[in-house]
C-alpha cells in the first residue's frame, strides 16, 4: 500500500509503542501521537481548554485526561465529556512499514461556523465566559456578521429569561450599534461581552412560557393598541402578551408594532428611571438588524418591563414642590390642539432652548415646549433637542455630588436617546408625552450642576497624539474626570480625527469590567454624535462620555484577561508559559 500525499511520516512504531505517546510537529502543527489499547491515534497537542500539552495528560479505557484542568476527551473522537473544554482535534493515522503517518489536516465534520455557533449555544446556556469568548473569537474569524451573532444572542435571551428583555439584551444591542466604531479585535471583544451578559441575564432563571394571540385577524389596529394600552395599566401581561402577538400575526409593520408599544410605554412617566423605554428601543433596533420576522418573540419580551414598572408620577419628586406630573398632565391635554396648530409650520430651534431647558423653573420649560409643538416642532426635532440638553447635564456634572448620582444624570440623557431613535421610526402624537418626559428630568437634575464641573476652553494648538495618550491614562487612574475631559476636548480642538477617538473609547471600554450603564452611555454619545453636525455640540457629547467613563473606571478587568486567553488560544500561542 503506498501512503496518500496527504500524510506525513510522524514517528516509528516501535518507538511509539515503548513511549506510549510522542509529540511530533508537521506543517507547524503540534500533534499528540498515541499508542493505546492497540490502536494509534494523533490529536492536536494543545488542549482546547487552555492550551495545556496533551502529552503531558493520561490515558486510560479510550479516555485522555489534560492534567492541568482535567478536562477529558474520548481519544479517538476528540470528543470532550465536560461542556467548558471544547472537542480536541484530531488527525488521520496510518501505519505503513513500521512507520506512523499522520494527516496534519483535521478530521472536521462541520464548517467552522457551525462549530462556533453550537459552542456557544454551549457558553450561553451553562453560562461559561471563557466558551463564550473563544465562541465570538472563532465567529469572527469564520466570518459570521455581528448581525447573525446578534441574532443567536437575541433568541437566547428572549426563550431563557421568563422576566423579558433586560440589561444583557440592552447591550449586546448597543454594542452591536456601535461594532462599525471599533477596531476588528475590538468588535470581537464587543460581541463576547454582550453574549457574556445576555448568558448572565439568563443564568438560573426560569425560560419564558408564550401566551398564543388570538386567532381572529378581524380586531381593527387602534382597538388593538387600546386593548394594549389597557392591559399594560391594570398590570395584567398575559392579556398585554395576546394583543401584542395578535398585531404582529395580523402583518403590521415596524412602525406599527413601534408605536403599539410606545403608547403604552408613554401612558405613565419615565417608567423605571427610564430603562423600560429604553430596553423597548434597543428591542426595536435589534430586530432593525436581525429582522422584522422575530418580531413576535422580541417584542413580547418587552411587555413584563412595561406592566411591572415603576411609574413616576407616584414618586415625591414629581409631585412636590411643583406638581410635574399634573403639569405634564395638562400639557398632554391640549397635545391634539398643539400638534394641529403646528401643522404647515416649519420649527427653528431657538439659539437659547437649551438654556431654557435647563432652567431653574418648570413653568417656562413647559410653556417652551407647547410653543415649539404649536410652532410645528416634529417629535424628532424636539426629541433631539432634548437629548442635547440632557447631555450638558453629563458634562458639567459636579463630582461634588455623591457617586451614585452618575446614575441620576445618566439616565435622563439615554432615556432622552431612547425616544429620540424611536421618533426616528414613530410619528404619533403620543411620543410627544416621552419629549416631555425627558425634558423634565433635565429640570430635575439641575442641582447636579450647581455648580457647574468647568467645561473645557477651545485649545486649538493642541497635539492630538499628546491629549489622546492623556486620555489613556486618565482611564488608569481613579478620579480623572475633569482631566479626560479636557484631555478630549483638546484632542478634538487640535484637528484629531473623531473616528479615531470614537475608536479609542471604545476600546477603553471594552477591555474593562463595566457596569450597564457605562455601555448604554458610549452607545448613546455615539448615537447622538452621529446625528448632529454642530462641531461644538458633537465635542460637549464626547466630552461627555470620556468624563462618565473616567468617573468609573479602571476595573478589575477580569473578563479581558478572559478574553486574552481565549484570543491566544485562537491563534495559536502559548497560554500556560
Amino acid at each position: 500500500m503506498s501512503v496518500p500525499e496527504t500524510h506525513e511520516a510522524a514517528v516509528e512504531l516501535d518507538e511509539l509503542r515503548e513511549s506510549g505517546r510522542e509529540l511530533v510537529a508537521l506543517d507547524g502543527v503540534p500533534i499528540a501521537v498515541f499508542h493505546h489499547e492497540g490502536e494509534v491515534r494523533a490529536v492536536n497537542n494543545r488542549c482546547p481548554h487552555m492550551g495545556f500539552p496533551l502529552t503531558e495528560g493520561t490515558v486510560d479505557e479510550g479516555i485522555l485526561t489534560c492534567e492541568w484542568h482535567h478536562a477529558r476527551f474520548e481519544l479517538s473522537c476528540g470528543n470532550t465529556f465536560d461542556p467548558w473544554a471544547d472537542d480536541v482535534e484530531t488527525y488521520p493515522t496510518l501505519v505503513e512499514d513500521g512507520t506512523v503517518y499522520v494527516n496534519p489536516n483535521p478530521e472536521r465534520d462541520r464548517p467552522p461556523a457551525e462549530h462556533w455557533r453550537e459552542r456557544l449555544e454551549d457558553g450561553l446556556e451553562r453560562n461559561i465566559r471563557l466558551v463564550i469568548a473563544k465562541s465570538a473569537v472563532g465567529l469572527a474569524d469564520a466570518g459570521v456578521p455581528v448581525s447573525e451573532q446578534l441574532e443567536a444572542g437575541v433568541a437566547f435571551g428572549t426563550r431563557y429569561r421568563q422576566g423579558g428583555w433586560s440589561s444583557g439584551l440592552t447591550i449586546f444591542t448597543a454594542l452591536s450599534n456601535v461594532a462599525g466604531d471599533l477596531d476588528p479585535q475590538d468588535r470581537q471583544r464587543a460581541m463576547y461581552q454582550g453574549l457574556t451578559e445576555v448568558a448572565s441575564d439568563c443564568a438560573d432563571e426560569p425560560p419564558k412560557f408564550e401566551e398564543d394571540e388570538f386567532d381572529t385577524r378581524e380586531v381593527p389596529y387602534d382597538r388593538l393598541k387600546e386593548w394594549f394600552r389597557d392591559c399594560v395599566e391594570v398590570r395584567d401581561p398575559d392579556g398585554a402578551e395576546r394583543c401584542l402577538r395578535t398585531a404582529v400575526a395580523c402583518g403590521y409593520d415596524d412602525a406599527e408594532l413601534a408605536e403599539i408599544v410606545a403608547a403604552a410605554a408613554t401612558d405613565h412617566r419615565y417608567l423605571s428611571t427610564g430603562h423600560a423605554f429604553d430596553h423597548f428601543n434597543k428591542a426595536t433596533e435589534a430586530l432593525d438588524r436581525i429582522g422584522w420576522d422575530e418580531a413576535d418573540a422580541v417584542l413580547s419580551s418587552l411587555v413584563e418591563n412595561l406592566t411591572g414598572a415603576e411609574r413616576s408620577e407616584e414618586l415625591a419628586e414629581w409631585r412636590r414642590p411643583d406638581d410635574l406630573a399634573g403639569m405634564c398632565e395638562d400639557l398632554f391635554d391640549r397635545l391634539d390642539d398643539l400638534v394641529a396648530a403646528g401643522e404647515g409650520e416649519e420649527w427653528t430651534e431657538p439659539d437659547d432652548f437649551t438654556e431654557t431647558l435647563r432652567g431653574s423653573e418648570p413653568e417656562p420649560i413647559f410653556d417652551a415646549l407647547a410653543a415649539a409643538i404649536r410652532n410645528g416642532a416634529t417629535v424628532e426635532q424636539l426629541a433631539g433637542a432634548v437629548a442635547y440638553a440632557a447631555a450638558t447635564r453629563v458634562a458639567r456634572f459636579g463630582t461634588s455630588n455623591e457617586f451614585v448620582d452618575w446614575n441620576t444624570v445618566h439616565h435622563t440623557f439615554t432615556y432622552a436617546n431612547a425616544v429620540h431613535r424611536t421618533s426616528e421610526r414613530v410619528d404619533a402624537p403620543e411620543l410627544y408625552r416621552g419629549v416631555v418626559d425627558a425634558a423634565v428630568n433635565v429640570y430635575l437634575d439641575r442641582f447636579l450642576n450647581t455648580p457647574p464641573a468647568p467645561y473645557p476652553d477651545p485649545a486649538p494648538d493642541a497635539d492630538p497624539e499628546e491629549a489622546l495618550s492623556d486620555l489613556r491614562l486618565c482611564f488608569e487612574t481613579e478620579g480623572e474626570v475633569d482631566a479626560a475631559a479636557r484631555a478630549t476636548a483638546r484632542y478634538l480642538d487640535g484637528g484629531g480625527d473623531p473616528d479615531r477617538l470614537k475608536a479609542e473609547l471604545g476600546n477603553a471600554l471594552l477591555v474593562e469590567d463595566a457596569n450597564f450603564h457605562t455601555f448604554q452611555a458610549l452607545e448613546a454619545a455615539f448615537s447622538q454624535y452621529d446625528r448632529r453636525d454642530d462641531p461644538a455640540e458633537r465635542r460637549l457629547l464626547l466630552v461627555a462620555l470620556a468624563r462618565y467613563m473616567a468617573a468609573h473606571f479602571p476595573t478589575r478587568r477580569e473578563r479581558e484577561g478572559t478574553f486574552s486567553i481565549a484570543t491566544r488560544l485562537h491563534r495559536g500561542e502559548s497560554v500556560h508559559e
